[in-house]
């Protein structure tokens, strides 16, 4: 099973479904342009590392696989429901990089490193309401209204992760919902949004959703688990959780099972790991050699199983194989 999905690579994945994504490319390019040349500047340099791409991938893929016609999954609508997401995720995306002061974004210069963080919130926010503004004017309102909710899912999972970092504590309640809303929800929505694009039955919509958000929480404990593994191509440091006082299910695992006074130890170093590499170190390996990224991924693999399960009840096609690969993808990626 390993090396089978060891051999599957995004563009894999993404072969059926390369005419529709390149249709999406032209829409994207077509609807986002910007007055003056700072802000077209900007926008251009945002757009055009968007990254894996997996949420557009997604609503194509649950598009062709849910549509009744073939040839349904290429209309407009599901160019417009990938937009939708794909710039909820990249405005997020720079959103992110100001609250956490980072210097970089995918192995280069982040929008508020070359743009300062004022310009770059002004960018986000204008990616945002462009979107809006292309949605409402669509007059595709069961879209809008379907992907748009997501927004605020992941201004609450940011709220509630600050919270529970600022505080050193998290449960396991909390770690689930801030996955949710930082990340399962727009994966849910992304799926749920290509089965709606073709006026799948609801049933089906609503499957697709639960198949999006068990590969969103699968997506985000690997990110997780990445952040302990120096070898991974991440494009962000090691341990960068660690250094932001972030407690994610790798470390969490370690502090249920740990006494109440190694717990008390274990916080107090993670308080000092923004300023201390020693600090960051010891907890890195206390997690590697107290089986914290072990159970992190038997609970990642858990959510892999559930979202491939809910794929059996499509018939065979090259659509369903590809959206069983990306989970297998999800499970053994480095990166």
């Amino acid at each position: 099973m390993t090396i089978f999905a060891i051999m599957i690579t995004l563009e894999n994945i993404r072969k059926p479904v390369m005419a529709e994504l390149a249709a999406f490319d032209e829409f994207v390019e077509r609807q986002f342009t910007a007055e003056g040349e700072l802000l077209s500047d900007m926008l251009r340099y945002a757009l055009s590392s968007r990254g894996k791409g997996i949420r557009p991938t997604l609503v194509m893929l649950s598009a062709a696989m849910n549509a009744s016609v073939k040839g349904a999954s290429t209309g407009r609508r599901a160019c417009l429901a990938a937009m939708l997401v794909e710039m909820i995720h990249v405005a997020s995306l720079i959103h992110d990089d100001v609250i956490d002061e980072a210097d970089t974004r995918r192995g280069r210069a982040s929008v508020n490193a070359r743009w300062q963080s004022h310009k770059a919130v002004i960018l986000g926010d204008y990616i945002l309401a462009r979107n809006m503004n292309i949605g409402l004017q669509s007059g595709q309102f069961d879209l809008v209204t379907h992907i748009c909710g997501s927004m605020a899912a992941l201004c609450e999972g940011e709220v509630l992760q600050d919270e529970c970092a600022a505080n050193r504590t998290m449960t396991r309640q909390s770690y689930l919902d801030i996955i949710y809303k930082k990340t399962a929800c727009l994966l849910g929505v992304s799926a749920s949004a290509g089965a709606l694009a073709v006026r799948a039955t609801r049933d089906k919509v609503t499957t697709m959703r639960r198949f999006g958000e068990a590969v969103g929480m699968a997506f985000q404990i690997q990110d997780d688990i990445l952040d302990y593994t120096p070898t991974a191509q991440t494009g962000k440091p090691a341990c960068n959780d660690l250094r932001e006082g972030k407690i994610t299910l790798p470390l969490l695992s370690v502090l249920e099972r740990a006494s109440e006074s190694r717990r008390e130890e274990l916080i107090e170093r993670l308080s000092h790991c923004h300023e201390d590499d020693a600090a960051v170190e010891y907890l890195r390996s206390t997690v590697e050699s107290e089986g914290g990224l072990r159970y992190a991924g038997e609970v990642m693999h858990g959510y892999i199983a559930r979202a491939t399960e809910m794929l059996s009840d499509y018939a065979d096609s090259e659509y369903r194989s590809a959206l069983v690969n990306l989970c297998a993808y999800i499970a053994e990626r480095d990166r």
